[in-house]
């Protein structure tokens, strides 16, 4: 139980701070966030136990992820809108900023990130094992948090107010940042490895139909700098860009935002004041979004170094027989059905090739490379229902390995005896030559 609440502390801060911040944003209707709040979180917390008791973790997960992804391209649509409509007159923005301090989009809104946020805290409760009893911590701790957010929120001047735009600017990141710390419900990593793949598509085809390899005006040296858009760092900064945007872009609306008009106002000194009080409220309202670039780069570095222990056993040298046959027996030194991941390494001459050996959640066996058909072989690391690519850091869940495609390993054919595996020593050594020599082409040079 302490071990569960030590996990949990990451996602109750971030639940303290959207209630907060939520708080803040709809000061007139505190109990409305309260209610709606605190009834959302159980209602995460049940669905999400609910999920992951009759269905498979992989569509468990993809559902909460789906309500991420969600929220994040939400955000982006409203930053782009907010830009757009940031020289509006002051009266048009009142009339929308009083329909979004209506009870109901306050009481709705608040519902769906509770939900959202208590079904990503009830990701970190074993459903093996968990009772009623485990569940009822998060919510317990939940409606403390935001008690305590609601004392604490009284205490903040008034004329400290969140501005929508930064209020949900704030609340994604907070989302963001907790199902950073869950490498299945992330999405920065998975964000990065779509633009590296994007890139590298678009590279290949394009150098591939329009220039062809062997062109006459296609100098080495160009190769060497197309190759560097086949690094993992374009994905990187290709996902940071994509990541800070809108919280920049809503950043950029709020300031840009026109002041209220004082034309109609005689008394200069009366103007100025005016002017002044407007100038001051703008420059608090940007100290939320401030906050969110703040704890979206967190997510972004909990993404990058997760903390995670990963099961990444050293390879273990085999050998074929004179029928070019590599067999590997199930128990012994190394039981095959253990459910974890066992690294091997054929070498042929001066050829090798790494491989592993996994049970699947369907408990059949799968062999596949230690190296996937996109990115450099730095191969994989096993851990909570999913293996993980070292060299762009994407997770792929456990029912997948062994399926062709992606970030996944390469499979490779094998025949399952009755006491073990056998392989084929000459199709394992042709397919990771093959498989290598096609992710470090471009960088060693196109041919």
């Amino acid at each position: 139980m302490i071990a569960i609440v030590y996990k949990l502390i990451p996602h109750l801060l971030s639940w303290f701070c959207i209630v907060l911040v939520l708080l803040r944003c709809f000061s007139v209707r505190r109990s409305v966030i309260m209610i709606a709040g605190i009834s959302g979180f159980i209602c995460g917390v049940a669905d999400s136990a609910v999920l992951f008791r009759f269905f498979s973790a992989s569509t468990s997960y993809a559902v909460i992820k789906s309500a991420l992804g969600a929220s994040f391209f939400l955000f982006w649509t409203i930053a782009v809108v907010a830009v757009y409509r940031s020289g509006e007159r002051s009266t048009t923005v009142s009339s929308r900023a009083r329909w979004f301090d209506s009870s109901f989009s306050a009481g709705v809104i608040s519902a769906f990130i509770a939900i959202v946020s208590g079904a990503i805290c009830a990701c970190r409760i074993p459903v093996v094992d968990s009772g009623a009893l485990t569940y009822a911590v998060p919510v317990l701790a939940a409606i403390s948090l935001a008690y305590a957010s609601l004392c604490i929120e009284k205490r903040i001047s008034v004329s400290f107010k969140a501005a929508p735009l930064g209020a949900f600017a704030a609340v994604v990141a907070l989302l963001l940042f907790s199902s950073s710390s869950l490498p299945r419900l992330d999405l920065f990593s998975p964000l990065s490895m779509k633009v590296m793949k994007g890139v590298h598509d678009f590279v290949h085809q394009f150098m591939e139909s329009i220039l062809i390899p062997d062109h006459l005006f296609v100098k080495p040296i160009v190769w060497k700098y197309i190759g560097l858009l086949f690094g993992k760092e374009v994905g990187f900064w290709g996902g940071i860009i994509i990541w800070f945007t809108p919280v920049l872009l809503i950043a950029l609306a709020i300031g840009s935002a026109r002041l209220p008009s004082v034309a109609h106002i005689r008394q200069g000194a009366q103007r100025r004041k005016l002017l002044a009080a407007a100038i001051r409220e703008q420059r608090l309202q940007l100290v939320i979004p401030f906050f969110s670039i703040v704890i979206f780069a967190g997510a972004a570095y909990q993404s990058s170094f997760p903390s995670v222990e990963y099961w990444d056993p050293t390879p273990v040298a085999v050998t074929a027989n004179q029928a070019g046959e590599i067999f590997i027996p199930k128990t012994g030194e190394i039981n095959l059905e253990d459910g974890k991941l066992h690294k091997y390494l054929f070498k042929q001459g001066t050829r090798e090739a790494r491989f592993f050996i996994l049970l699947g959640p369907d408990g059949q066996l799968t062999v596949d490379l230690d190296a996937c058909a996109i990115c450099k072989p730095d191969g994989y690391g096993q851990a909570d229902g999913a293996v993980l690519c070292y060299y762009c850091k994407t997770l792929i869940p456990l029912e997948t390995v062994g399926k062709p495609g992606g970030c996944n390993p390469v499979p490779i054919s094998f025949i399952e005896k009755g006491d073990g595996v056998a392989i084929d020593g000459i199709t394992l050594i042709n397919s990771w030559v093959s498989t290598v020599q096609a992710t470090t082409r471009v960088t060693e040079g196109g041919k």
